[in-house]
């Protein structure tokens, strides 16, 4: 056989075994390898596809592999004809059977399936526990991938603690996350409620094949890594610039406010957690607040933060500690608060002293399934860009942007507490400051990258 015979069998018997590395979990024909589970919506066999039909008076109803999957890489193809229905795959997905009155509750990783103007297709939802994990908030670009009216390629991919998802081909979510690492998949028809008018919707899935058998595929370095392993940081994030701000051990980078050292009462670290401890809520009297050694000028922070019943604290960025004032130190501020329990939420204009809004200036726009419980860890961002824009995220959804310096924003300043400080918050570069407001709030997983 020659070397140029030999090489073409090579590629066919290669290109014959990656087929063979396929496995179809949907026949065309019939349901086998699938069941039931949650609600009572239909599934029939349409045309060589599953369909999924609503109907009133019933909760989620998902239809769920036998098997269950580890690490793969699973694709299908997925209709939804109109723009209310919404829907979801599920994914390392379980079933407990006490919940919903007996009724049962799936729960797990699911891949949002969003026919409306939102556009969150290719997002990851956390079905029966924990809400929001990738709102595509976090990717916008990946907003424009999904067709309506027409099938969409889905892919998954699941490695480890590692997962991402494509739609049409466009990268759209990349999770770390220390939940589940193995369970079923399940195609979810959504709940109605009792809207009879929303009966006898339909969604289509198709062309369903896995495979256990993969080499992990590259993302974008520009797409943001939601990392819910606390003070950790991915190859991939450390290659495209990320860093941890705090380590999780000790107080290496930060000091006090007006301090040469960090605090020597007030703060504790303990267990990967950096925590500002009570003083019966008396503003930057016991410790103080604490600020970055280093400065910054454009970048994107992200932190997780708990609080605790009724507590205040903030993360201020641009304090430049220039102005010696007494108190917490000075600086544009992203609230971090208690807002049903804590005074200050009822206090500014329209609600701009809550969660996640530029204190005393901008009101954060907060959807009620953006909040994390209190007690329950939250994650802030913050994106300062190049041109001075700015973007507050909690939990990964955008609550409200600005840009530093413009008309808009010096209207703000000017009938603000900041309207004293001359060009307040427009410095070229400052600290980053976890404030001690008196109240217990815990932080950890704060990284940044700094951005050209």
């Amino acid at each position: 056989m020659s070397f140029a015979l030999g090489f073409l069998f090579l590629l066919s018997f290669h290109a014959k075994a990656q087929k063979k590395s396929w496995n179809n979990l949907f026949d065309g024909k019939t349901l086998n390898g699938w069941k039931q589970m949650g609600g009572k919506a239909k599934y029939e066999i349409e045309k060589g596809a599953i369909a999924g039909i609503t109907v009133p008076s019933t909760p989620n109803s998902f239809l769920v592999t036998e098997k269950e999957y580890e690490n793969f890489v699973l694709e299908l193809d997925v209709l939804i004809p109109d723009t209310t229905t919404n829907s979801g795959i599920q994914f390392r997905s379980h079933f407990n059977p006490e919940a919903n009155n007996g009724q049962g509750r799936v729960y797990g990783f699911q891949y949002e399936l969003d026919g409306s103007s939102r556009a969150w297709t290719g997002g990851i939802y956390d079905e029966g526990r924990r809400g929001w994990l990738y709102p595509l908030d976090l990717n916008p670009v990946a907003k424009k991938a999904y067709k309506r009216g027409v099938f969409n390629h889905v892919k998954i991919e699941c490695r480890g603690n590692t997962i991402k998802t494509w739609v049409n081909g466009i990268p759209a979510s990349y999770l770390v996350d220390t939940a589940d690492t193995k369970g079923f998949i399940a195609l979810q028809v959504h709940s109605i409620g009792n809207d009879e008018k929303k009966a006898g919707k339909k969604i289509y899935w198709k062309n369903i094949r896995i495979t256990e058998n993969f080499k992990d595929s590259p993302f974008p370095p520009g797409v943001y890594v939601l990392n819910y392993t606390p003070n950790a940081l991915t190859e991939s994030e450390k290659q495209n610039g990320w860093k941890l701000l705090f380590n999780g051990i000790n107080a290496e980078g930060w000091k006090g406010a007006y301090k040469s050292g960090f605090p020597e009462k007030g703060w504790k670290i303990e267990n990967g957690i950096i925590t500002v401890l009570s003083s019966q809520g008396q503003e930057s009297t016991n410790g103080g607040d604490i600020v970055t050694v280093d400065q910054f000028s454009a970048f994107d922070l992200s932190f997780d933060f708990k609080l605790t019943t009724g507590a205040n604290s903030g993360v201020k960025y641009f304090v430049t500690l220039s102005e010696n004032n007494t108190g917490s130190a000075i600086g544009l501020e992203y609230q971090v608060l208690d807002d049903k329990v804590h005074p200050d939420a009822k206090k500014g204009v329209d609600g701009n002293r809550t969660l996640a809004s530029l204190y005393d200036l901008m009101t954060a726009k907060k959807p009620g399934n953006a909040l994390h419980a209190i007690g329950e860890w939250n994650k802030g961002r913050i994106i300062v860009y190049p041109d001075n824009r700015v973007e507050h995220y909690l939990n990964g959804q955008k609550v409200l942007e600005y840009a530093r310096g413009s008309e808009a924003y010096r209207a703000l300043v000017a009938v603000s507490k900041y309207q004293k400080w001359p060009n307040f918050g427009e410095a070229k570069q400052g600290h980053l400051l976890l404030q001690d407001h008196g109240d217990e709030v815990s932080f950890r997983s704060i990284k940044i990258k700094e951005l050209k």
